[in-house]
């Protein structure tokens, strides 16, 4: 099957490999100081959607450790120097905090000659219009990549996992963000209670109709952690998790729903290993990666 996958998209715009560096900002969210709400959304862990920055060292600091972590994947004839990066700011909602300060921060990150892009995950609730300017300034030094966490285009959904905001609230920061040039990622979940396939492809023909078009998707499986409020509605319920073959067929339809501009920044997630209850494929990346490919070719 032909997509276009993030990997090839980053060789040719920048001309070499490049990886996410994880980074924190140092947020918090508004569906867990009590603004909206204080547990936030079901799935999600005390530590965010994030498991791999430290928020309290100095960017320098975090930057000096997540090249570690990422530097043996560069091939051997890419010198340290010619490394490039993605800075991913990912825990929580980092668009949720003082302007002026996340100015200063994203600033210094993308002033950095190895930093090729900044990538942003937030919700789209948080998007005033001082920060929306923000990130359109940073724009203008290095692209500018806004994750969105849609996860599901239906309503009754997104009460029951607490997402704390309408489809009209998404629909509003989409077109702002895309008027003022910033790239647009969204998250989609697959496998959440109570969906049916055609409720997930709906979320998939929802994205592939939106004008402009988003500029990628991350797909991701349901993944149910410890210490969530959906870890213990599936002790109570035992609602069904897809398999991997089922969520790799359901991840072929969604695909080919998609337009060819429409850039796949992921095709699985990858929970943190010690929480998670199910699917307990998702933890085995090397045959989750094969099985997908056998099954999208």
């Amino acid at each position: 099957m032909r997509c276009r996958m993030l990997s090839d998209e980053l060789t040719e715009r920048f001309g070499t490999k490049v990886y996410r560096l994880s980074l924190s900002s140092g947020c918090t969210c508004p569906n867990r100081d009590g603004t909206i709400g204080t547990g936030g959304c079901t799935f999600c862990p005390d530590t965010g959607s994030g498991e791999f920055a430290a928020s309290f060292l100095s960017l320098d600091e975090q930057i000096r450790l997540a090249r570690q972590k990422v530097d043996a994947k560069f091939p051997k004839d890419i010198a340290p120097g010619d490394r490039r990066y993605i800075a991913y700011f990912q825990s929580y909602t980092n668009t949720y905090g003082d302007p002026a300060r996340l100015r200063e921060l994203y600033l210094s990150a993308v002033r950095r000659p190895e930093i090729a892009a900044l990538s942003v995950a937030t919700r789209p609730d948080c998007l005033p219009d001082d920060i929306l300017d923000m990130l359109g300034e940073v724009s203008r030094i290095k692209p500018v990549w806004v994750e969105l966490g849609l996860q599901t285009v239906h309503e009754r959904t997104a009460e029951e996992f607490r997402r704390g905001y309408t489809l009209p609230v998404f629909e509003k920061a989409f077109r702002e963000l895309k008027e003022r040039g910033i790239e647009v990622i969204v998250h989609v979940i697959f496998g959440l209670p109570g969906e049916t396939e055609e409720d997930m492809l709906d979320t998939v023909r929802y994205l592939a109709a939106l004008a402009p078009l988003p500029d990628g998707v991350k797909f991701h499986q349901l993944q149910i952690l410890k210490g969530t409020e959906m870890a213990k509605r599936y002790e109570r319920e035992h609602f069904p998790v897809m398999t991997l073959d089922e969520y790799g067929s359901l991840l072929k339809k969604a695909l080919e729903i998609l337009p060819d501009p429409v850039v796949i920044h992921r095709l699985t997630g990858d929970g943190p290993k010690p929480l998670l209850i199910e699917p307990k494929w998702s933890a085995d990346k090397k045959r989750v990666l094969n099985t997908l490919r056998r099954i999208l070719q």
